[in-house]
């Protein structure tokens, strides 16, 4: 999969730590070390970076432990931020406040390691109630930071959109911005401003014509940088340049 990656010129790659129970965060850690360029393994493969946070379903398992344990990963040099954390009222899961609780948790350790944050963000039958929440908790307990984030494969309307630029977010957009009923999210994504634009994969999801059916992999990612360049009427390098010196800036990493 990495040597896929490189040979579609992709020269970074950040995993996200999330695990399928929080304990098991550190496992985007440990594949960046074991296949980093820098090591033996990873010789032909992109950069790799890793984050670390608390998933909202599993947000009832932050206990001392867990947290000591998110506040140790994000110390270390690899692990450039926290996420995915938020609100997923969408699917069955930790309580809402549970999760509300949660974020705020995580927020504090964040900020006390200077880390900027992967915000999932997903509401009850697509509604807005999980935004509206997340707005609330953000506005008193980040924006202060100045430490951003990024509002991660971005599925809300412009309102939602508009809220997160102003807190400083930039937004996100995943393989789905090139399916047919996209319409709604493509309108938003040729909306927003090139300097607060991200591409992603949401790998193994959200796979980009014309490889949809099939696992979301990084070499994908050119498709759906294509389908927004198109967007915003940019050429596609330039584009993947500008995206690229956006992810460097709101993850504090110096240009290569």
């Amino acid at each position: 999969m990495l040597a896929r990656a490189l040979q579609a010129g992709i020269g970074a790659v950040l995993a996200i730590g999330i695990g399928e129970q929080a304990s098991g965060m550190d496992g985007a850690l440990s594949i960046c070390r074991e296949f980093n360029p820098r090591s033996e393994a990873g010789e032909n493969f992109p950069r790799l970076f890793a984050s670390a946070g608390v998933y909202p379903h599993n947000t009832h398992e932050l206990d001392e432990d867990v947290m000591s344990k998110l506040d140790r990963l994000l110390a270390e040099p690899e692990v450039i931020a926290c996420g995915e954390i938020g609100l997923d009222y969408y699917h069955e899961g930790a309580p809402h406040a549970t999760q509300r609780e949660g974020l705020i948790r995580q927020l504090d350790v964040a900020a006390a390691r200077k880390r900027p944050i992967l915000i999932h963000c997903r509401g009850t039958n697509e509604s807005t109630d999980a935004w509206d929440d997340l707005f609330l908790v953000l506005e008193e307990h980040w924006k202060h930071t100045g430490l951003g984030g990024v509002m991660h494969c971005f599925g809300g309307g412009w309102e939602q959109a508009r809220c997160s630029l102003d807190l400083g977010f930039l937004i996100s957009f995943a393989g789905n911005v090139t399916y047919p009923k996209a319409q709604p999210l493509r309108e938003v994504a040729g909306r927003v401003p090139l300097g607060d634009l991200l591409v992603e994969t949401d790998a193994p999801f959200l796979t980009p014509h014309p490889y949809r059916g099939s696992a979301n992999e990084p070499y994908c990612l050119p498709y759906t940088l294509r389908a927004i360049a198109e967007l915003v009427e940019r050429d596609p390098e330039e584009l993947a340049q500008v995206t690229t010196s956006n992810a460097r800036r709101v993850y504090g990493l110096a240009s290569e």
